[in-house]
């Protein structure tokens, strides 16, 4: 999986940076895209990404404060444009379906595909055999959610030595035991797939939050997670402003990325006083000298998503 961040400014869109944005791209079998905020121009940076609008699969708002709601309505009407013709569901607070219904009427725009809103005050969203989608309350301003992204555990691999042994060769039946289903030898033999195949590979972790002020919500949404997504619109000097307009500062991120054990911290919603990579450095170098593997989210950057290191 890879993270790609299409806006990373808090408020309003300035030269240097776009509002919120972020997009996760599932490489594997499914080959989806997922996005996580849709603030204005939206659709525009998509454009000069690697990111297709036709692989776009779910879109998880977290509140509906402007810069992460005002790009929506247009990006759900270019969608079948650019070939996204499949079903597509729209998770968020309560409000999300009065105000995308509402554009779309008074605007007249149609769309050519299965659309789903679902709204939410949190708990378990979405699962099927790959992903569990986790959703809590933060502290904002308005109500604005936090996503846990829970990759489920796949079958190791197949160990081609034990395979050998049991006179298996490449077919159909390497696929029953990925599947986990016991088969039968032609000896008539019982072969169960843990006889065959490796130690399971750990799915990922990526937790997501809106904007938000610490608050209790933040560690069970972070904990042990491989990457932690959070805001950091200030500086800490600057404390006291985050707290009245809801916000956190760079090392309040920081905290709680080490509070809750996290593999990286990636550090997103920056104030518009900081105008360009110079003036963010500061927020960098107060972060990671509380948590060291910090990083600031660049526009336009594919982020790998890596397992964090286990405790030994």
């Amino acid at each position: 999986m890879e993270l790609y961040f299409l806006g990373t400014n808090a408020g309003v869109p300035t030269l240097q940076r776009n509002v919120t944005s972020i997009g996760l791209r599932m490489l594997d079998e499914r080959r989806a895209l997922w996005l996580f905020d849709c603030g204005e121009g939206t659709q525009h940076q998509i454009l000069s990404s690697p990111l297709k609008l036709s692989k776009l699969e779910k879109i998880f708002i977290t509140h509906l404060h402007g810069d992460h709601v005002f790009g929506l309505p247009g990006l759900l009407s270019s969608r079948a444009y650019q070939g996204g013709t499949t079903p597509l569901t729209v998770y968020g607070p309560p409000g999300t379906e009065r105000m995308i219904s509402t554009t779309m009427e008074l605007s007249q725009s149609r769309v050519n595909y299965d659309l789903n809103i679902v709204e939410h005050t949190g708990g378990v969203l979405f699962e099927d055999d790959s992903f569990i989608v986790e959703a809590a309350l933060l502290e904002h301003r308005i109500d604005s959610y936090g996503y846990r992204i829970t990759e489920k555990d796949r079958p190791g691999s197949l160990d081609p030595a034990k395979l050998a042994e049991y006179g298996l060769k490449p077919g159909p039946l390497f696929g029953r035991l990925k599947r986990g289903e016991i088969i039968t030898l032609d000896n008539g033999d019982s072969l169960r797939p843990e006889d065959v195949l490796g130690a399971p590979k750990r799915g990922m972790v990526i937790t997501i939050l809106g904007d938000t002020r610490p608050c209790d919500n933040v560690q069970p949404l972070s904990i042990n997670a491989d990457v932690l997504v959070h805001e950091a619109t200030f500086m800490h000097d600057l404390a006291d402003t985050a707290h009245e307009y809801y916000h956190s500062t760079s090392k309040q991120a920081a905290e709680a990325a080490r509070a809750a054990n996290v593999g990286q911290l990636i550090m997103t919603h920056f104030s518009s006083r900081y105008k360009d990579e110079d003036q963010l450095q500061p927020l960098l170098e107060e972060a990671q000298s509380v948590f060291p593997n910090t990083r600031l989210a660049n526009e336009h950057q594919l982020i790998p998503v890596v397992h964090r290191k286990q405790e030994s």
